[in-house]
């Protein structure tokens, strides 16, 4: 069991990403131990604009100093940018995720979170029944990957465990259908070469960077591959979906043949996270939304969408509550 969700740094209004961590922490306290996440997969913009090392503290270790489990991450553009007079590109995502040694960052303040010891930015999670490829698309719009880390990436799908799930998280999301960023073309070409060449589908694609929730599924000679966009885990601004020509918000599902995908579901009115579940038999997504800080806040966030992928099979259900 996972948290999964990009895009929570609350630069500008620090609220949503509060409301998120706290419905994410209310996870802990079920009686099923099993339903407990084991993790935190943040999809990156873990701080926002410049990925600054002083931004770290209110955006990432005060918001979930009460958040029990271990936090991954991939980065984010906000988190490799710069500016003028800042470290070097990922400096700060290098000493508070890819440590040579567990310690508390001077980033962390007083809080007792320890930096994380990933081996690099880009790099792949073993966990007991899902294999995660993370992924770091740099920082131009639309993405981009350097040969060295597509060729990296061709191996971990041909050496990747064939007895578990296998998952890709990249920042860039290759499908979209905001008005905002969109999918970039170019990581889709270039992801799926990269997997014609290693000769290995992976189960799921999660990706950030869109500020809403979105779920597409591919049809692939049978197969369903779930292309997931959950980047609206605390900053401020939502990226809204496109409306049809006579301004009718776009239906679910809605096919689009040309690319070969079906939106299924989408949330783009709201911040929220998903939970995943993986054994060795399927892998189960739920999406929940959170209140908007203007709203009633109980502590509580609304499931509004579920699915079921059997690994063995390879065909998507509709998901029940895990509760």
């Amino acid at each position: 069991m996972m948290h999964m969700v990009g895009d929570t740094g609350g630069v500008k209004t620090p609220e949503s990403q509060q409301i998120v961590a706290m419905a994410m922490e209310t996870h802990f306290s079920y009686p099923d131990h099993t339903l407990r996440p084991a993790f935190f997969y943040h999809l990156g913009d873990v701080v926002y604009f410049y990925g600054e090392p002083k931004e770290y503290y209110p955006q990432f270790y005060d918001p979930y100093v009460h958040y029990p489990a271990p936090i991954f991450a991939i980065p984010g553009n906000h988190d490799g940018d710069m500016t003028d007079g800042s470290p070097p590109s990922l400096t700060a995502f290098v000493e508070n995720f890819c440590a040579t040694r567990p310690y508390v960052t001077k980033e962390a303040g007083e809080t007792e979170r320890d930096a994380m010891t990933q081996p690099h930015v880009y790099w792949t999670l073993l966990a007991p029944y899902a294999t995660i490829i993370g992924m770091y698309s740099n920082v131009p719009e639309g993405g981009r990957i350097e040969r060295d880390q597509i060729d990296w990436f061709i191996n971990e799908l041909r050496t990747a465990p064939t007895d578990k799930a296998l998952l890709v998280a990249v920042h860039h999301p290759l499908f979209s259908g905001d008005t905002n960023h969109s999918g970039s073309t170019y990581m889709l070409k270039t992801i799926d070469a990269a997997i014609q060449q290693a000769g290995r589908w992976p189960d799921a694609f999660f990706s950030g960077h869109v500020h809403n929730y979105q779920r597409f599924t591919r049809n692939l000679s049978g197969r369903h591959i779930p292309y997931i966009v959950a980047g609206a885990g605390g900053y401020w601004h939502l990226h809204y979906m496109a409306h049809q020509p006579d301004g009718s918000k776009t239906p679910v599902p809605y096919n689009m043949p040309d690319a070969g995908i079906t939106l299924e579901q989408y949330c783009d009115d709201r911040h929220g996270f998903m939970r995943l579940m993986v054994t060795p038999h399927q892998l189960t997504g739920e999406y929940f939304a959170c209140p908007r800080p203007h709203e009633s806040w109980r502590g509580a966030a609304e499931r509004i969408d579920g699915f079921v992928l059997d690994l063995h099979s390879h065909k998507l259900t509709k998901g029940t509550d895990l509760r």
